[in-house]
């Protein structure tokens, strides 16, 4: 309970400091949110999550388990024979709940600053690599398992 009270404390002296410094989260058509007050914002959440809870940000161990709920929606005893899921069991957690909350949080962000577009092909890709949807997705597609494999190489 007196760390739950230090916690809000301290946060409100830290949003304080950002009002009273004049620092303001861009909301206009042409521009995002400001990127140095998002990432401050993010990097205080981050040990703050550490310290009050204990747990650190991750994501890659929840896209693991999602497979496993569908694979165990498909065929449960080939999920009960796996080595990894029974050391890891597939179930809704607070790093699953995490990874929700980025999604929705994305989407109320690029929503607010009106920035959000449904594109399959963004500008820049389109302009350096042409209009293909399938050569976009494919390495797009690629980038992420080669993300993922490093991120699970490393125990993350």
């Amino acid at each position: 309970m007196i760390k739950m009270i230090f916690f809000k404390s301290k946060l409100n002296s830290i949003f304080d400091a950002v009002i009273s410094e004049g620092v303001k989260m861009e909301t206009t058509e042409s521009k995002g949110w400001n990127p140095y007050l998002a990432g401050a914002l993010s990097g205080v959440l981050s040990i703050l999550s550490v310290w009050v809870a204990g747990k650190y940000f991750g994501a890659s161990t929840t896209f693991v388990r999602s497979t496993g709920f569908i694979e165990q929606a498909l065929g449960p005893e080939r999920v009960a024979k796996m080595a990894y899921f029974v050391k890891v069991t597939p179930k809704i957690d607070w790093q699953w709940m995490f990874v929700v909350g980025i999604l929705l949080g994305s989407l109320i962000a690029s929503t607010t600053s009106r920035t959000f577009r449904w594109k399959a092909v963004p500008e820049m890709w389109q302009e350096r690599f042409g209009p293909g949807k399938f050569k976009r997705g494919t390495v797009a597609f690629l980038g992420g398992v080669i993300a993922m494999f490093g991120a699970r190489l490393a125990d993350g």
